[in-house]
């Protein structure tokens, strides 16, 4: 049983590691010009890994998958998403600042959890690690008002980017993938983002299902919104996948 449930994670990681790698052949290709598309890059590779974790975490005990896990799905990865969402809407040189401070706080995030005590008597396999894992780890108030603060920005910038940018191509009646395509990658944020509402409700069995549909949304929307036959005469083509606003 523990294997069957393992594969809806690593289903997750292997759809996003795909996507991830994607977005890092498309930032090569505009030669590190469209940092945006890093950022993305970073953050869905956050999310890859943190699905791994949770896969093997189905599985067996292992220290590193746990911090990975939390690390990079219940805190970082939300926020890395948002911040390319951030770079690609906003042309002002003071977005260079909002980076560093997110580099900053993951550090302290790593740093915080690496110093956190683990009750691994607590983990038990087969049982999907997001309904254990405060079992495990005794979360400090900073910990928790970080990680919500981290998942707050990262969700407004990336719901609230991708919106505005489909409006707009509605509204100017131009590429229909790309506004389809905003509207799956708000629907994949919101899914994830009401997976943690349940896990805080003591309902994180549904968390890993809820990361399939991300990755699924994800990939869908990028794909839709990046389709170049979808260009019309009137647009400049732009091979920048989604969230684009202008």
């Amino acid at each position: 049983m523990e294997y069957v449930g393992a594969l809806v994670p690593f289903a997750s990681a292997l759809i996003l590691a795909f996507l991830t790698y994607d977005l890092y052949r498309r930032y090569q290709r505009h030669r590190g010009t469209h940092k945006h598309l890093l950022f993305w890059g970073i953050g869905l590779g956050m999310f890859a890994l943190a699905s791994l974790c949770d896969g093997i975490l189905r599985l067996t005990w292992n220290e590193m998958a746990f911090y990975g896990w939390y690390l990079f799905g219940a805190m970082l990865n939300a926020a890395w998403i948002g911040e390319g969402t951030v770079f690609l809407l906003v042309r002002k040189q003071w977005i260079v600042f909002t980076a560093v401070v997110l580099a900053i706080v993951s550090i302290l995030s790593l740093v915080m959890l690496a110093s956190s005590p683990l009750n691994v008597s607590a983990y038990q396999a087969g049982v999907p690690i997001a309904t254990q894992y405060r079992n495990i780890m005794s979360l400090t108030s900073f910990v928790l008002s970080l990680t919500i603060i981290l998942n707050t920005y990262g969700t407004l910038t990336i719901v609230g980017g991708a919106l505005y940018s489909g409006y707009l191509f509605y509204r100017k009646r131009i590429l229909p993938n790309r506004v389809l395509g905003n509207v799956l990658i708000a629907a994949g944020t919101l899914a994830i983002a009401g997976a943690g509402i349940l896990i805080r409700l003591g309902l994180g069995q549904f968390q890993s299902f809820a990361q399939l549909a991300f990755a699924f949304l994800m990939y869908a929307g990028f794909v839709l919104a990046s389709q170049p036959a979808a260009v019309q005469p009137n647009e400049s083509a732009r091979t920048s996948p989604p969230v684009a606003a202008k």
